[in-house]
């Protein structure tokens, strides 16, 4: 499904931070971030600490993926908008609602719980890898890609 003026879509599990801001704000030219993730849309506290990290010139808005899910389809005309979320499931959880994002970025996915090492610094959980086989079956080219600047490796066989 192709959003209007959706720039990059990407799985951080630190979200907004050094790599993002440089590298991903002036490669996509992006005017706005789009985070998509119930705990963190709940926690004021934790939004306003992420609205430091965003220079002035770009809005940030902070989602559940129920709420994420009307906003999408209405897309973004007339912007730039990078998607940041910090797990497979919630990008799952939104193609169950019928949104498919066409390209999957996978920027960090540190090793925690059950998640185990499957590519340089990227870990996911069994649990995790069937969730980006079924987006990438879907039709999302799934990719690792930690800044612009790097190679983009397509991680479907890998799953």
């Amino acid at each position: 499904m192709k959003i209007e003026g959706i720039v990059l879509v990407r799985i951080d599990d630190r979200l907004i931070h050094g790599q993002v801001m440089t590298s991903w704000l002036n490669y996509t030219s992006a005017n706005k971030i789009m985070i998509i993730d119930d705990k963190v849309a709940g926690d004021p506290f934790m939004k306003n600490v992420l609205k430091t990290c965003v220079p002035a010139n770009v809005k940030l808005a902070t989602f559940t993926v129920e709420r994420a899910v009307s906003r999408l389809r209405k897309g973004f005309t007339g912007d730039r908008c990078i998607i940041l979320v910090k797990y497979p499931e919630t990008l799952y959880r939104l193609m169950e609602a019928g949104i498919v994002f066409d390209e999957i970025n996978i920027g960090g996915m540190g090793v925690s719980g059950t998640r185990k090492k499957f590519f340089r610094n990227i870990s996911a959980s069994e649990e995790e890898k069937v969730m980006l086989k079924e987006l990438a079956d879907a039709g999302s080219k799934i990719s690792v890609r930690i800044i612009a600047e790097d190679h983009t490796t397509d991680i479907a066989k890998m799953l």
